[in-house]
């Protein structure tokens, strides 16, 4: 047995506090071993409680304790992202079982059958953020094909309530996520599985996978907007994309969604050339190089709310620091004010240092 602290955003009904907890009053709120509950989780809000040590079971006492575990790591221990581990790699298999009948049979595409696979892995979240949290924790893995489509569907339908979209257009939303790079199935694997560089005719190759699944999907009796978001999620607001080098108001909106969540998951997910940059490593990206390339309101909702999110997360910085997230720069929002000890870092005004690490 050994205990851990979390933040108060992170707790679950179930988890036992490790000690007694009070109030800046001094005032007990909850005692030792106390299960926690959604009333007791509420009262710890209430009170201005940022933070608890929890019990942790050791399973294998024979491991060496981890003192200074992070949350990434306690929540791969857990239940819960065993189960959503478990529905994740099912429905990989079986949806890349669906696209290869397609490509294989020229069969219709049995939208309510795809749509299973994602609506079976969120029904082991809680919510939006919570698939963010469990995505988090399986960023370790290079993802094939198969999984950033199916990232990208499950990350869609997330943003898709986000933008307070009818459940109807966030079903249309989350199919254009799981097709949006069937056409790479028509490409060489030498191709997509290559773990090097690419050279500029291999890339420009890799650049006709738009056209190649537009024309899968184009006679298929599906939504029009899962066909052009197919084609279009490389094009950019600004003209830079392929293939058609579109400006914004002529790509189409779903498009315009799924160009963010794409190069979102493709940068927090590892690669055999990186490791998965952390969220806000990409954030900050975006900030310097996409807000230009991607529609305003789609971008600024999205990285507002990813950044929201994260507030009361451990983190590490880039001066090997660790600290907790408490307040967001509107302005910047890849800089948060961090806490470490006693002392607030506002990294908006620390421009050598940055967060390179969600623990």
């Amino acid at each position: 047995m050994r205990t851990i602290r979390i933040p108060v955003k992170k707790a679950v009904p179930g988890m036992i506090a490790a000690e007694d907890i009070y109030n800046t009053s001094n005032q007990l709120v909850i005692s030792k071993g106390t299960k926690l509950s959604d009333k007791v989780i509420t009262r710890l809000k209430f009170h201005l409680i940022s933070d608890l040590f929890i019990i942790i079971e050791d399973k294998k006492p024979e491991v060496p304790e981890k003192t200074n575990a992070s949350f990434s790591e306690i929540t791969k221990e857990s239940v819960e992202f065993k189960h959503f581990n478990k529905a994740f790699v099912e429905s990989v298999h079986d949806f890349k079982g669906e696209l290869n009948k397609i490509m294989d049979k020229d069969a219709p595409i049995d939208t309510s059958g795809l749509l299973q696979h994602a609506t079976s892995i969120l029904s082991e979240s809680r919510n939006g953020m919570h698939v963010f949290e469990m995505l988090h924790c399986m960023r370790e893995y290079d993802d094939l094909t198969y999984v950033h489509s199916l990232n990208v569907a499950l990350i869609c339908n997330v943003f898709g309530k986000w933008l307070k979209l009818s459940e109807s257009d966030i079903e249309i939303l989350t199919l254009s996520g799981m097709l949006h790079d069937i056409g790479k199935q028509m490409l060489p694997a030498s191709i997509i599985n290559k773990q090097g560089v690419l050279t500029i005719a291999e890339y420009s190759t890799i650049k006709t996978h738009t056209i190649q699944g537009y024309n899968i999907l184009k006679d298929q009796d599906i939504d029009q907007r899962v066909k052009y978001a197919t084609l279009m999620h490389h094009e950019r607001c600004d003209g830079s994309g392929y293939p058609n080098k579109l400006h914004g108001p002529e790509i189409e909106s779903f498009a315009k969604i799924i160009a963010i969540v794409d190069v979102y998951d493709a940068m927090t997910s590892a690669r055999v050339y990186r490791p998965a940059l952390s969220p806000f490593s990409a954030i900050s990206i975006f900030e310097s190089e996409g807000l230009q390339k991607y529609d305003p309101h789609y971008i600024m909702t999205f990285l507002q709310e990813i950044v929201q999110s994260y507030v009361g997360n451990r983190v590490r910085l880039s001066n090997n620091l660790e600290g907790e997230i408490r307040l967001i720069n509107k302005n910047s929002l890849s800089k948060p004010v961090v806490q470490c000890g006693s002392n607030f870092i506002d990294l908006s005004k620390e421009s050598n240092i940055s967060i390179v690490k969600i623990l």
